[in-house]
């Protein structure tokens, strides 16, 4: 099993930041890709960013150039850092580990954290 645990949510004004964060426990296999997906009320979860155990990413067309995903992996932890926030951010975000193991995709998620982006 693999337990994630974010931290780092909350109220900011728009224009603002928030660093979120995001240890992986367990039995983690590499490589593997961690990322974060958000989810607004009423709306789909959407696919944010995703960094490789050899740090490629990916980002979402609405967050380029204002959020940044890296990752520790002597501490299989990730980060976003999110600058320029606006309301239309806020979201419960969720993040999450993929590995394959002996052939089997392993997908494991946290238990969420909020931000809100208001005035």
């Amino acid at each position: 099993q693999v337990q994630l645990v974010e931290s780092g949510g909350g109220l900011v004004q728009p224009g603002g930041s928030l660093r979120l964060s995001c240890a992986a426990s367990g039995n983690i296999f590499s490589p593997n890709t961690m990322g974060w997906s958000r989810q607004a009320p009423g709306k789909e979860r959407e696919l944010v960013a995703t960094i490789t155990s050899g740090g490629t990413t990916t980002y979402a067309d609405s967050v380029k150039g204002r959020f940044t995903i890296s990752r520790d992996n002597a501490r299989d932890t990730v980060y976003l850092q999110m600058n320029s926030l606006k309301p239309e951010d806020t979201a419960v975000y969720y993040c999450n580990i993929r590995f394959r193991m002996a052939g089997v995709q392993n997908d494991y998620w946290g238990q969420g954290t909020q931000v809100t982006v208001s005035s």
